[in-house]
């Protein structure tokens, strides 16, 4: 199977490098496989951008751009970062707050809950989670889709509880917040949503580092997924053949079909045979 890889990774440069794996060698393959070109390095750069190659395939199986792999990291980590802001104790804790009366003017000072603070930090974590929903749902990694899909599914299970203190489920797994609702909920109720281990908080923040570590993962083996050529540069011939991926999209749930190993051969064969007419 490596053979057959590297014969055809560099049909761009015209080269067969299969004669390095055990192949035959032919006139295009003389420079690669002669023996400098194990010694100035040539053989192994070759072999590293292969197993590169491997790796690449199976963290990103399809079309992701490292740059929109990075954005979604970033956005995971958002996610994770009010997640656990949402956790912090002080958040919870009644303070001296100064209330005016509406009417005739008056300031008293009351203790109570800061439910400004409470209602800015419960619609961070809504933005951030509804932008991670958004962008595993455009994604077509699947490492990627598979764990925003755990989140959501694990938001649907608890789609009753939240109900009850103001968040609902709406269009396309986005949570929906109405403030109102949520300042009338029982304090308790709140707490154990969003402080402690196994919280909702907490579960969101773990499956939003593991989606930042994915979508992480995927983007240094977008960056790296390039086949080594003669010239030093890297060549994605068969990365545009071998894309694609059968997955569920987070929010729209559509379904891309893989691309027809037939196809890729009928590709392949045309190639072998436009190689073989310049020879003769």
């Amino acid at each position: 199977m490596a053979n057959d890889y590297m014969k055809y990774v560099n049909l761009d440069s015209g080269y067969d490098v299969s004669a390095l794996l055990g192949g035959t060698v032919n006139a295009g393959g003389n420079m690669l496989s002669d023996y400098a070109s194990i010694k100035n390095g040539s053989y192994g750069k070759m072999m590293k951008a292969y197993c590169a190659r491997q790796e690449a395939e199976k963290a990103s199986a399809s079309g992701d751009t490292a740059q929109k792999l990075t954005l979604m990291g970033s956005g995971a980590d958002s996610l994770k970062k009010s997640a656990e802001a949402l956790s912090d104790p002080t958040l919870w804790e009644k303070k001296k707050i100064i209330r005016k009366d509406e009417e005739t003017g008056k300031e008293t000072e009351v203790e109570d809950y800061d439910w400004d603070a409470i209602t800015k930090a419960v619609k961070s974590f809504i933005d951030d989670y509804n932008s991670v929903v958004e962008q595993a749902g455009n994604s077509d990694t699947q490492n990627v889709l598979r764990n925003a899909a755990w989140m959501t599914e694990m938001t649907n299970k608890t789609q009753k509880l939240l109900s009850k203190i103001g968040i609902n489920i709406g269009k396309g797994n986005k949570l929906e917040l109405d403030e109102d609702d949520l300042k009338k909920a029982n304090i308790n109720t709140l707490k154990s949503m969003f402080t402690g281990h196994g919280s909702f908080a907490d579960k969101v923040s773990r499956k939003a580092g593991n989606i930042s570590r994915a979508a992480s993962s995927a983007a240094a083996a977008a960056r790296a997924k390039g086949i080594y050529t003669r010239n030093g540069n890297y060549s994605d011939t068969l990365s545009r053949w071998l894309s694609g991926t059968v997955d569920q999209k987070v929010g729209e749930k559509t379904k891309e079909k893989d691309k027809n190993l037939d196809t890729i051969k009928q590709a392949i064969d045309k190639m072998e045979e436009k190689n073989k007419e310049k020879k003769e």
